[in-house]
């Protein structure tokens, strides 16, 4: 079995890494690449508006990374008297990292809808909510919280952009290699692989590889696609990921 991953770096030469390292065959294939997002210099001042008690969300490691990294840039700090959630284990650990504080996150799935579940989030009418993402995704969290009472605000730390490839290439490259398990952890990076593979390979190869996703949603959209052999990891962490490959 050769594993292909498609997750974006450094997490998915870190998984390809680990992957060798057991002695299995592994390539790394990068969909997207990440940006600073348009509203990160906003973040500084988002920061200075929130109050004892307000909430401050991370939904991945990436909002994380670029919004420490800006407040370093402007010598500011992450408030003590926020309450901080993270959309999982892995995001969570890396808030804790560069704040010092405690981060809730959902213990079962690393979904808005799991997320949301949690007691602090029940009675939040009149507090600010500041929500630390890339472009788009996750609407859920922000509409949820905005009817739960709570005055929302998105700051697009991060952006998502698809690296060009010449598909022809990468399909002949993949298949000749006997790659036979891809590893995709988004939708979008899911529907930015079945545009590249040309419909030759994609019917001949590309549909008939086991999918390994993060969610159910992301499993119910490649059936949709036409792949049949799908199998979920517990989450997004290469952890998890590494328990399904093996």
């Amino acid at each position: 079995m050769t594993i292909l991953v498609t997750r974006p770096s450094p997490q998915g030469e870190e998984l390809v890494s680990r992957l060798r390292a057991l002695g299995r065959v592994a390539w790394s294939f990068p969909l997207i690449d990440f940006t600073p997002g348009r509203e990160l210099n906003t973040l500084g001042q988002s920061l200075q508006t929130l109050g004892d008690g307000d909430l401050i969300f991370a939904l991945s490691q990436h909002a994380v990374s670029f919004a420490h990294a800006q407040l370093q840039q402007q010598h500011l700090r992450w408030p003590t008297s926020a309450h901080y959630f993270a959309i999982g284990r892995t995001t969570a650990l890396a808030l804790h990292q560069v704040n010092g504080l405690d981060v809730r996150y959902p213990l079962d799935r690393e979904i808005s809808e799991v997320l949301l579940q949690l007691p602090e989030l029940q009675t939040i009418a009149g507090k600010k909510a500041l929500i630390l993402r890339g472009n788009g995704g996750r609407e859920l969290l922000a509409e949820t919280l905005t009817a739960r009472g709570a005055d929302v605000t998105l700051c697009e730390c991060y952006q998502r952009s698809p690296i060009h490839y010449d598909g022809a290439e990468e399909a002949m490259r993949w298949q000749s290699r006997e790659v036979t398990t891809i590893v995709v952890t988004s939708g979008e990076m899911l529907q930015q692989l079945l545009t590249l593979i040309p419909l030759w390979y994609r019917e001949n190869w590309l549909l008939k590889c086991r999918l390994l996703v993060v969610s159910e949603r992301i499993a119910k959209l490649a059936q949709e696609m036409g792949w049949q052999d799908i199998q979920v990891a517990d989450s997004a962490d290469n952890d998890a990921l590494l328990r399904a490959l093996q």
